[in-house]
């Protein structure tokens, strides 16, 4: 159908990945946020979900949404090209979102946040519920971070020690779920892009477990400090060895994601980490 601006409004599915990869890399290049959001696999899982609809000038596409329905609250993720922006596109993504959810409520995800669009959601009646840094760290230039007094690093196995200084170092976090220990040492050992010999644990000087990193592919992906070690470095030192290890292996950046209201990503900018940009989470029930 016809629609804003004399766009063409249509269904999309696999054979528009390319253009779906496209117009989130020109959305992450104006906005920043979550890089992986440029490649197939999370595009795929984000945009072409139960129904999708897009707005297509020519052979471009220039808005984009998915919308997944077969859990409550629904789920939705849009993009609109920045070069499109200010002229309704946004809004008329939401209400398609809204239209497909109906009464089961939804839940939109957002990989490269701007402030128009939390404009719009907050107009809308919409909750944020999660909102998180992406941030990146440039191998060029590596932070020197001395261990801390007694404490030694070693590849960690991927066992029921892991897990539970995981599950020590965040039991106390607000919302913590814990998950089953095979579920959780599973999905890292099932990730193809595991890197076991990044993944690191952190002993005191009585052998017990002092805190932990995962690695997958060049991201940090979990950092944990079990509370009685806290505040001595520990965190910063796992950090630092990934950084080295990362760079050493010919890395040019490594990236995490850190919540907006952790006090961690402090200690992250510290240690040499930039903002890349933001990713968000809105509830409308």
């Amino acid at each position: 159908m016809s629609g804003i601006d004399g766009l063409v409004w249509r269904e999309f599915g696999e054979d528009d990945l390319p253009a779906l990869t496209g117009l989130a890399q020109a959305c992450l290049a104006a906005d920043g946020g979550l890089p992986l959001f440029g490649r197939t696999p999370l595009a795929r899982a984000r945009l072409l979900q139960t129904r999708t609809h897009g707005a297509w000038s020519g052979d471009d596409l220039v808005a984009a949404v998915g919308v997944g329905t077969a859990r409550t609250p629904a789920t939705a993720t849009g993009l609109v090209h920045p070069a499109w922006r200010g002229r309704g596109l946004g809004g008329a993504l939401l209400d398609r979102a809204e239209g497909q959810a109906g009464d089961a409520g939804l839940l939109v995800t957002t990989e490269t946040w701007n402030a128009a669009a939390e404009e719009l959601f907050a107009v809308r009646g919409y909750t944020r519920t999660f909102l998180e840094w992406v941030l990146r760290h440039d191998l060029d230039a590596l932070p020197e971070v001395t261990a801390p007094d007694g404490v030694t690093v070693e590849q960690a196995a991927l066992g029921p020690e892991l897990f539970a200084t995981y599950r020590a170092s965040f039991a106390d976090r607000p919302g913590f779920v814990e998950p089953e220990a095979g579920e959780w040492l599973g999905d890292l050992r099932d990730d193809e892009d595991f890197r076991p010999e990044l993944t690191l644990l952190a002993r005191g000087p009585d052998g017990e477990a002092a805190g932990f990193v995962t690695v997958l592919d060049d991201w940090i992906d979990q950092v944990g400090v079990v509370p009685g070690w806290r505040g001595r470095r520990v965190g910063a030192y796992l950090v630092a060895r990934v950084l080295r290890g990362l760079a050493d292996a010919g890395t040019d950046a490594a990236w995490l994601c850190v919540n907006d209201d952790n006090p961690a990503a402090g200690l992250y900018r510290r240690l040499g980490f930039r903002d890349f940009g933001r990713r968000a989470r809105y509830l409308h029930a």
